[in-house]
């Protein structure tokens, strides 16, 4: 009989905190539900109160905190409302908490995940930004606090079923030449280049095979998803550039894959759902039932794989530039990133100026070395002051005009393919 799980929840009314909760609903026996989190959801996160009984709920906001304590008072539910970031690091670290679901959009998740790991909790690791912005503060933190760290991405998820279980961070020890990380290509695989600064935020958020929020999905439409995944990959499994490549996969049924010295290659196969590789660390090493319909391969047909044209994606040429200039580099493009997306979403800017301010923004920073959290933190806040001076600057003729062809944009979708 599995011993029962404690879980903190971080980001629980979004796609993957929502996933995570319809795994657990299923194994009431090994899982309970500790702490429930959100940024401003609180119609969502009063329901999950009331359905899993938290001991604690937090949220962003002091209003919409008291406003929420009111309702679960009037519900009868014992759930004890918290506001802020301080709150946030508390309900990641209580001492009855064995498991942490880190499942916080963007810089924000970042303290809250490495106050999780130097508490040695089972870390699933959700947060992207996390390891793309503080990879060498997390990994320290993991280590020290003695936190087992599991990917919840499907690609990086799929990387690690798809290694020996006797992988301690040296691939040449283990025979690996490579790690295969595969991307759908998102809504604009095939699309005229010359179309693409018409592009609007409804088509760039309607994924072909994957339900996400909104920034997640205009990330995968620009393949910066995939870029920050580049970055997570070095970190998770001590790989280097030149030993992680990406090929495009439109199916999404191969998540990613393992090459071995050997000729060998090792995949992880399943239909497009987060709730496999959430349950696979939720329950790690066992596995459990996670709803999830299971594959037909006789149905899903023939396979396509294809090389990624970075004239058509320049934000993954610019992922791998920043991995390699490493230091603050990441920080300053996850945070050129959120920006540049915040702004497509509200039609300041047009598709392809996203890659154009983020490689402004990364010209323009200055790249130092990173050794504690305030060194990443200084960086994200030195970049989005950039990015806002660039946008300020340069594209201020397309604000309220998005479709509006900038002079700059030949510069960026022309740039020769990058070695992937």
């Amino acid at each position: 009989m599995p011993s029962l799980q404690n879980l903190t929840i971080l980001g629980s009314t979004g796609s993957v905190g929502a996933s995570t909760l319809d795994v657990v609903q299923r194994h009431p026996d090994r899982f309970r539900v500790i702490a429930l989190t959100a940024h401003t959801q609180s119609a969502i996160l009063f329901a999950q109160c009331v359905r899993y009984q938290p001991r604690y709920a937090v949220i962003s906001q002091p209003q919409a905190a008291e406003d929420l304590a009111r309702r679960m008072k009037r519900a009868g539910l014992d759930t004890q409302v918290l506001c802020g970031t301080e709150a946030l690091e508390y309900v990641a670290s209580l001492p009855e908490v064995d498991t942490v679901m880190a499942a916080i959009v963007g810089i924000a998740g970042l303290k809250p995940t490495i106050v999780a790991a130097e508490a040695g909790k089972k870390l699933l690791l959700a947060n992207k930004e996390a390891l793309v912005t503080a990879g060498a503060v997390l990994m320290q933190a993991a280590r020290s606090g003695g936190a087992p760290l599991l990917p919840i991405d499907s690609e990086h998820n799929a990387v690690f079923q798809s290694l020996p279980r006797s992988f301690t961070g040296d691939l040449k020890a283990v025979g690996v030449r490579r790690i295969l990380l595969t991307a759908s290509g998102g809504p604009f695989r095939q699309t005229p280049l010359s179309e693409l600064v018409h592009v609007s935020p409804e088509a760039a958020c309607a994924h072909p095979n994957w339900t996400m929020g909104r920034k997640i999905s205009v990330d995968s439409a620009t393949m910066m998803n995939k870029g920050l995944e580049v970055i997570e990959a070095h970190w998770l499994f001590n790989a280097s550039p030149d030993q992680i490549e990406v090929v495009i996969h439109p199916e999404s049924v191969v998540h990613s894959l393992v090459e071995y010295v050997d000729g060998s290659v090792i995949a992880q196969l399943g239909n497009p759902d987060m709730r496999t590789p959430i349950a696979h660390a939720l329950a790690y090493p066992d596995r459990i039932d996670a709803g999830v319909k299971f594959l037909d391969l006789a149905r899903t047909g023939l396979l396509h794989f294809e090389e990624p044209d970075t004239a058509r994606f320049p934000c993954l040429r610019l992922a791998y530039e920043a991995l390699s200039a490493g230091g603050r580099a990441p920080a300053i493009l996850n945070a050129a990133n959120e920006i540049a997306v915040e702004r497509f979403l509200a039609g300041d800017i047009a598709f392809p100026q996203i890659a154009q301010l983020i490689q402004d923004v990364l010209a323009r920073c200055e790249s130092g070395r990173v050794e504690k959290l305030e060194d990443v933190l200084e960086a994200d806040r030195a970049a989005r002051v950039c990015a806002e001076r660039c946008l300020a600057e340069r594209f201020a003729g397309t604000r309220g005009n998005a479709s509006r062809s900038s002079p700059l944009l030949h510069h960026v979708t022309s740039t020769p393919q990058a070695r992937t």
